[in-house]
């Protein structure tokens, strides 16, 4: 799975804000925190929780577009 700093994911689950289940990633390392864009709340992962959880990866060039 590749991605990286400000790709747009979409996870398996949705968060409970506002049903959002779209994130940006905002840190990578070790761990990955990501955002949520619906109510800009973050959370840290372990890199291999994170994968796990990821349904599909919107890379940065393409959500700007869109």
């Amino acid at each position: 799975m590749e991605y990286k700093l400000d790709d747009i994911v979409e996870m398996k689950k949705e968060h409970p804000c506002h049903k959002s289940k779209q994130w940006r990633i905002i840190r990578m390392g070790a761990d990955i925190r990501i955002k949520c864009l619906g109510c800009g709340s973050s959370v840290l992962f372990p890199r291999a929780e994170f994968e796990k959880k990821v349904r599909k990866i919107i890379p940065a060039e393409e959500a700007e577009v869109s």
